[in-house]
């Protein structure tokens, strides 16, 4: 069963940057599409991107579009979430998961059926 660790998380001033990391603990995540979700407190939770196995054109939330950037290193079992001009909206706990569905709607890439969360990891953008 595939199990997915997030980490990198941290506190960081406006402005700042932090790289996300996703790995499956018992297994490989190389043949999945992985996607990155956020919840802040008292929010529902919310997609921001997410990637096929072969790393082709990720969609982005608008609220990300042009600051975060989602990447696989497939060798290293690794999906990244590079997060760059951070905002206090950003502060949240950002997770990873499984897409069991993957289609191109309009050209672009919609990702569903999400399993195997892992446990989050949490970002905080404070000054």
């Amino acid at each position: 069963q595939l199990q997915l660790v997030e980490s990198g998380g941290g506190l960081v001033q406006p402005g700042g940057s932090l790289r996300l990391s996703c790995e499956a603990s018992r297994s490989s995540l190389r043949d999945y599409t992985i996607g990155w979700f956020r919840q802040a407190p008292g929010k529902e939770r919310e997609e921001i991107s997410c990637i096929t196995s072969f790393g082709g054109a990720p969609n982005y939330a608008d609220s990300v579009k042009g600051r975060f950037t989602i990447s696989r290193d497939n060798a290293k079992e690794t999906v990244y979430l590079q997060m760059n001009s951070l905002k206090t909206e950003d502060t949240a706990i950002y997770y990873c998961a499984r897409a069991q569905s993957v289609a191109y709607i309009a050209g672009h890439l919609s990702c569903t059926g999400f399993d195997s969360w892992g446990q989050g990891t949490h970002v905080t953008v404070s000054s």
